[in-house]
């Protein structure tokens, strides 16, 4: 059994670095793509700094796109560790757009161990700033939890506000001479960020059927989309904002001596949590819903038992 369950992991680790070399590799493209479309805007027609430019499709788009660079600014101000690389990442974002965002995506690839790129969960340690043990700021945690509710739907309901009045005022952004070299440009900013969102999306989402709904809708209606979305799973949780991140399920936290870790069927049970079936876990529940721990040892019993037969 111990044999067979490491042989097992050695299979899937391969699958997994070989997932973080892709994400790797395909921001890389993006960035490369996006400083290459820059440059050739700037150099074929001028400066962005004018006046004709900001059309009114032009200023509906700039400010859905910002709205998504918010997004990505309070992910990148709690990840990194001091306000100062905070500030000077948010500002690459601003001033960069998806050159930036990419940068930033495959510099965090690029500091995942070898342990961590070939983990079930290695999105995990992308998205999350580690550790949180021992974290004192509870009386803060619910707080940024409500702020960031309220943000994303003023920002949501301020996008939906533009669209609507650009759309009456302006008519149908379905015309040629709208698509100006520089209209162009933001608008691949745009998507590019939108590449990430749904990488995001698709991790969280427990179904593909759900990630791809989710995934029009945020190619459909850019920032209204993002911003339900979050508003969306933010409602669902009450602790830490940074919960907002990952899966429905907490992570745990194994011995690097423990022989081998199964996930449970989390999300074809419906349950909001992980197991991990080992002794030497730590085994963390984020709901403290006496039935849902009873179903979870429930579970637990019946893989050991698949186990040992």
């Amino acid at each position: 059994m111990h044999h067979s369950a490491s042989q097992q992991q050695a299979r899937m680790a391969p699958k997994k670095v070989s997932l973080a070399f892709a994400l790797k590799t395909l921001f890389i493209i993006l960035g490369v793509d996006m400083l290459v479309i820059l440059l050739f805007t700037v150099i074929g027609d001028g400066h962005p700094f004018r006046k004709e430019i900001f059309t009114p499709w032009m200023v509906a788009t700039s400010v859905d796109l910002y709205i998504n660079f918010v997004a990505l600014c309070v992910w990148i101000a709690y990840r990194e560790s001091n306000w100062i690389s905070s500030l000077l990442w948010i500002i690459s974002v601003v001033f960069l757009g998806g050159i930036a965002t990419c940068a930033y995506i495959v510099l965090q690839f690029m500091k995942l161990t070898s342990s961590q790129a070939s983990s079930e969960d290695l999105i995990y340690y992308v998205l999350l700033r580690t550790p949180h043990k021992n974290d004192t700021r509870t009386k803060r945690k619910t707080f940024f939890v409500v702020m960031l509710r309220i943000l994303f739907s003023i920002l949501g309901v301020v996008m939906l506000g533009t669209l609507v009045y650009t759309l009456v005022t302006a008519g149908s952004p379905f015309r040629m001479e709208i698509f100006t070299p520089w209209m162009s440009a933001t608008l691949i900013d745009f998507y590019v960020n939108v590449v990430a969102l749904a990488v995001w999306v698709t991790y969280k989402e427990p179904s593909w059927i759900c990630a791809v709904f989710w995934i029009i809708l945020l190619i459909c209606f850019g920032s209204i989309a993002t911003c339900t979305y979050i508003v969306w799973k933010l409602l669902q949780i009450q602790d830490p904002a940074y919960l907002v991140l990952v899966r429905q399920a907490v992570k745990v936290t194994c011995k690097p001596e423990a022989p081998v870790c199964f996930d449970c069927l989390t999300y074809k049970f419906g349950l909001s949590w992980r197991i991990l079936f080992i002794d030497d876990c730590t085994y963390l529940f984020n709901n403290n819903n006496v039935n849902v721990v009873i179903i979870a040892l429930i579970l637990k019993t019946i893989f050991i038992m698949k186990i040992i037969i």
